[in-house]
């Protein structure tokens, strides 16, 4: 990994909340590759069992809320991190119908205890906030939503998620304005929008690809609700290597990417959720599911599509692996872990690589520019 996004992470103090989760294990696994010192603050791993603890990462892991600014606030300053990565959140559609206040103060108020301590901490030179495809006012039209589109959110996760993006383009103008960059402050705030992320270690309620395969560990039958919803499914590899390559260029003084990007498939990779499962069924032939008329059941989007022209335009980013390829390594890294107990994400994320050197894409080359 010496040549990847130009060694910039090496020896890079890297601040990430919410390393305990799902795409913030993977991202500590990656930073660790790259030769990042990481230190990591989230609550403990919600699910037993969780992909974090079984990556057995040597990072400063500390266990706190967002909520509690102080020791946020204080363990950022020790840290002393030239970026900030900041995932942490509370995830879950049908979880914020149940607890909406919870949804909006880790969200919302999480968000805004973050952006406080980087303010605070001299080190910091940027900041990537990962936020949703979900932030857009979805009309469910038959098109890709772009970074323009209008801000929105039916349910609380989606609208809370909003909020952030508003108050992240406040801090941006307000404190970290790009007028003074370079006098006034040093940092450079980006946001990153990505639609339904896939890979092994996740197992969260109410995803579908979990849901299968913890049914199937058990031998039991998944029950599938919204058959028919589209989404841009892509592996959690491809939206990382989106971050980090925001990150590099921060890093780097790259004013132009202080800004919003979404991270999605090519348009091809927009599948129902019907699809999936006949994908998944294919790799693992023992999965069982089933497609019952759910009754009563909380709003959930039925057609979402995200346009990532501007991050291939501004930032040269493109995905690596399609939604095939995604879901044949998340299903192998399942049947891997349920039938062996064998943790494949290091392997993965050698082949994602090799993929990635074979197609010739920007973050594995040397001084790479954006156009």
């Amino acid at each position: 990994m010496k040549f990847l996004f130009d060694n910039i992470y090496k020896d890079k103090s890297v601040f990430i909340t919410g390393h305990t989760g799902f795409k913030g294990s993977w991202l500590s696994l990656w930073l660790t590759k790259l030769g990042s010192r990481v230190t990591g603050y989230a609550r403990k791993p919600d699910t037993i069992p969780n992909h974090f603890s079984n990556l057995d990462l040597h990072i400063n892991s500390l266990i706190g809320d967002l909520l509690d600014f102080d020791r946020l606030a204080d363990s950022m300053k020790q840290a002393m991190p030239e970026i900030v990565f900041h995932l942490a959140a509370q995830p879950l559609v049908r979880e914020s119908y149940k607890y909406p206040q919870e949804t909006y103060s880790t969200n919302v108020l999480g968000t805004l205890n973050v952006l406080e301590a980087a303010r605070k901490t001299p080190s910091v030179q940027a900041v990537v906030v990962v936020t949703t495809d979900k932030v857009y006012e979805n009309f469910e039209h038959n098109r890709c939503y772009s970074e323009s589109e209008r801000l929105g959110g039916y349910d609380p996760y989606s609208s809370s998620k909003a909020c952030v993006e508003i108050l992240c383009a406040s801090y941006r103008n307000s404190f970290w304005n790009l007028k003074e960059y370079g006098k006034g402050h040093n940092v450079l705030l980006s946001t990153v929008r990505a639609g339904n992320v896939i890979g092994g270690g996740d197992w969260s309620k109410d995803r579908l690809i979990p849901d299968i395969v913890k049914a199937a560990s058990q031998g039991k039958t998944a029950l599938i609700r919204n058959p028919q919803s589209t989404r841009p499914w892509q592996h959690v590899l491809d939206c990382l290597s989106g971050y980090l390559l925001t990150g590099k260029l921060l890093l780097e003084g790259k004013n132009e990417v202080a800004d919003c990007f979404n991270f999605g498939p090519a348009e091809s990779d927009a599948l129902t959720v019907k699809t999936i499962c006949n994908y998944v069924k294919a790799c693992w032939p023992e999965t069982q599911f089933d497609f019952p008329e759910l009754k009563e059941q909380p709003h959930e989007a039925g057609l979402l599509r995200l346009d990532s022209s501007k991050a291939r335009r501004v930032l040269n980013w493109e995905p690596v692996w399609d939604s095939g390829r995604a879901i044949e390594s998340t299903i192998n890294w399942y049947r891997s872990f349920y039938e062996s107990g064998t943790v494949l994400s290091e392997a993965d994320l050698e082949h994602y690589i090799k993929d990635a050197q074979h197609k010739g894409i920007v973050w594995t080359k040397q001084s790479m520019q954006p156009q």
